[in-house]
């Protein structure tokens, strides 16, 4: 029988609390808190759950230990990370509050999603959604409980302040950290965007400007925002894994993670309270991180996404079996091709990049599913396909590779919602609305514009691709 996995049955360092983490999903725990555990004794996390408080309520009877399951070809390795001192429900507000106010916390971390942020859909500069209902109400929630300098500790402790976005409930806790004495914090996000530290900024700076003018010009003066460039692999840990833990180790973990043995994390960014050594895991300290950052989105999240929605198509449930296709691998080429003609920097090193990708998404011990990496879709291609495409226009192409992913987006949308299947998109309203419009013949030019315009409205009105696109939505039946 296995023994309970807690900090009375494994030694570990008196690490003290210095980071607080937002999103405590598998990606965490196999990127961030296993960086902070391999690089510093001393540095521990307060970790908040995003959406869930399920992580919190696993993790918290073992005292936020996990068991790390590295998965090569081969063979697993597994350690367990100490780096989370406590696991907590996101919607805990008041203790949210205390822990970023706290002055010996000296970073934010961020793995909420993209759809976490509510940015305003389309090109140019990051911008919060002033029109989402969600932040919406927070802003109401945030003036009313706003007292001149602090969101009233009243209404915190008395749980009447209800807050639905992240951003919104960093806000409360940077209003009480400026109000006790004002020390300075670095906010880094880790989520899968392009300029993810600018993104953050602009969510909560644009809270701020619409409570307090004062307040926002606080947060640009003291908070940091990192940007970083983040990559490993992490699918969905199984029944199967669990078991296979407690077999391996001895131990009876109700939360393990399993990871590739890849990974990568480069930050760009001020860190004015300090930070863990890092680069002792391997993390990368750059000045420019923007090469580093189109290298991962378009090759292999933009590989990724092509492989969620053409695999899903053809019958395939993970990368290692839509990676087997020809089919699909040789649209996953022509893409890196396309991609790649626009990631000339030489420490990129692009042809040995994408033999490592190759050889990772072959890794057939990794069940990464499909569907998994199909969510929020509308958001992503954002970032993955529509680079690509205007950079293939502007060199005189017609940047076919990268308007295939959008055709098998809208593809496997119709799919899914023809077998009655949800669809799992921050914008899922407004694409069921499409898919459910009658006037709308499936498949069609017409159809194929109204589900663009979600993604971007200037892609929308070129009829060329969407005429394009439309041609390519057939092409991937098996």
């Amino acid at each position: 029988m296995s023994a309970a996995l807690d900090r009375s049955a494994v030694a570990a360092p008196a690490r003290r609390p210095r980071i607080v983490h937002i999103g405590l999903g598998a990606f965490h725990r196999a990127h961030q808190a296993w960086y902070t555990a391999k690089a510093d004794s001393e540095w521990g996390i307060t970790a908040f759950t995003g959406r869930s408080a399920t992580a919190a309520a696993a993790l918290a009877p073992q005292g936020g230990l996990y068991t790390l399951v590295t998965r090569g070809p081969e063979a697993d390795e597994f350690e367990i990370v100490d780096s989370i001192l406590a696991a907590h429900d996101g919607n805990n507000l008041p203790l949210l509050t205390e822990k970023l106010a706290d002055p010996a916390t000296a970073i934010l971390t961020l793995t909420i999603t993209e759809a976490g942020y509510r940015m305003a859909a389309g090109a140019g500069a990051p911008r919060l959604d002033l029109a989402d209902p969600a932040v919406a109400a927070d802003l109401e929630e945030l003036a009313d409980a706003y007292d001149g300098r602090v969101f009233a500790p009243s209404a915190l402790g008395a749980a009447q302040l209800v807050l639905r976005t992240v951003p919104a409930r960093i806000l409360v806790g940077l209003a009480a950290r400026r109000a006790g004495d004002g020390w300075p914090l670095a906010v880094v996000s880790c989520d899968n965007l392009p300029d993810n530290g600018s993104v953050a900024e602009a969510s909560i700076v644009a809270l701020a400007e619409q409570i307090d003018g004062q307040l926002a010009d606080w947060i640009r003066g003291n908070v940091s925002f990192v940007d970083t460039s983040i990559d490993r692999i992490t699918p969905r840990t199984t029944g199967a894994d669990v078991a296979t833990v407690a077999a391996a180790t001895g131990f009876a973990d109700a939360s393990p993670v399993v990871t590739e043995p890849f990974s990568s994390w480069v930050l760009c960014g001020d860190f004015p309270a300090g930070r863990p050594d890092w680069e002792k895991a391997g993390a990368q300290f750059v000045a420019e991180l923007e090469p580093f950052e189109r290298r991962k989105l378009w090759l292999l999240n933009g590989a990724h996404t092509l492989m969620s929605f053409a695999g899903q198509l053809r019958g395939h449930q993970t990368v290692a079996q839509a990676l087997a296709d020809e089919q699909v691998s040789g649209w996953v080429e022509e893409f890196w091709d396309a991609a790649a003609a626009h990631l000339q920097e030489p420490e990129l090193d692009i042809p040995g990049y994408r033999r490592a990708l190759r050889a990772r998404f072959e890794n057939p011990r990794i069940a990464h599913h499909l569907a998994q990496i199909a969510m929020d879709g509308s958001i992503k291609l954002a970032a993955r396909a529509l680079p690509v495409y205007r950079a293939e226009r502007d060199a005189g192409r017609d940047g076919q590779a990268a308007l295939r992913l959008i055709a098998a987006w809208c593809e496997q949308l119709a799919a899914q919602h023809a077998a009655g299947t949800p669809i799992a998109d921050a914008n899922a309203e407004a694409l069921v609305a499409v898919l459910d419009d009658a006037s709308l013949e499936a498949g069609s030019t017409a159809q194929s514009a109204a589900l663009v315009a979600i993604i971007d409205s200037r892609l929308a009105g070129e009829a060329e691709a969407v005429d394009a696109i439309t041609a390519l939505r057939p092409g991937f039946a098996n």
